[in-house]
């Protein structure tokens, strides 16, 4: 049985699109064309003002049918923001919490991650959703706490996991590296095809899905249709992965990527 996995990551933008309208609908159609069994969703709004109040995750899963978490990275009142996993299958909240932060005039809202498991055609899978500062000591040091005990480093974190979201680095970075020595980048063979920001003329690469050695890629993808380049300012990237294969080992998986990467590399530097 070829038993896999559809993966979205996506960034939404609070949901307002390039032409600065806010439009829950133009989401859910990026995501409904695809068709993902995942979904993990980074800058959503919760009863904030600027969004008429609404919970948009909840929506958004609900108008797909999907389960949902959302987690807030920031609280002020009653108003929330933050990401969510939004799953075809039911899900359990296994750690959620907001990462560390510097002292920098870049580091103007926490940042958090969350991590969830859930069981597709009996295979138990990990994912961690997150969204890194815009400061680079800042998401050196959260970068660290994810590859820490409380997340990628957890005994119930060894297997079959999936780390995905907004990084705000290039492949070129430190954050990268140190996550691509862990973990398998998915869309590590797209060179100069991987940028997903700014969405109407892309011209750097801050979004990902690594998955761990004993998961495999199928095939991966920049959506890149009309609405998804009006939708949000953020392409969404989408990957098949499948769930059982015999296991190989990462640094031979490095070692054969290792030209892919480096090219992908200098097409990111040249911009």
């Amino acid at each position: 049985m070829n038993k896999t996995l559809r993966m979205m990551s996506y960034n939404v933008h609070s949901c307002v699109g390039t032409d600065r309208k806010r439009n829950l609908a133009r989401i859910t159609d990026v995501i409904r064309e695809q068709q993902p069994d995942v979904v993990a969703l980074q800058e959503l709004d919760q009863g904030r003002a600027r969004s008429g109040g609404l919970d948009q995750a909840m929506l958004i899963a609900e108008k797909l049918s999907m389960y949902f978490h959302f987690q807030p990275a920031f609280r002020v009142k009653e108003e929330q923001y933050g990401d969510a996993i939004l799953s075809r299958f039911p899900m359990q909240i296994r750690h959620a919490g907001t990462l560390p932060t510097v002292r920098s005039f870049l580091a103007f809202e926490p940042r958090g991650a969350l991590w969830v498991s859930l069981t597709k055609d009996d295979v138990a899978v990990n994912i961690i959703n997150t969204h890194l500062g815009l400061s680079p000591k800042e998401r050196d040091r959260q970068v660290e706490a994810l590859l820490g005990p409380s997340w990628l480093d957890n005994p119930e974190c060894a297997h079959k996991t999936i780390l995905c979201g907004d990084l705000n680095a290039l492949p070129s970075s430190r954050v990268y590296r140190k996550l691509f020595k862990r973990m398998r980048d998915t869309h590590a063979h797209l060179p100069g095809k991987g940028r997903t920001f700014p969405s109407w003329y892309p011209l750097l690469r801050l979004d990902y899905i690594f998955v761990s050695p004993d998961l495999e890629t199928v095939s991966s993808e920049i959506v890149r249709t009309p609405l998804a380049r009006i939708a949000s300012d953020h392409l969404p990237i989408l990957t098949d992965i499948r769930l059982t294969h015999r296991q190989r080992p990462l640094e031979a998986f490095a070692c054969s990527h290792l030209g892919a990467e480096n090219a992908a590399c200098m097409a990111e530097n040249l911009f």
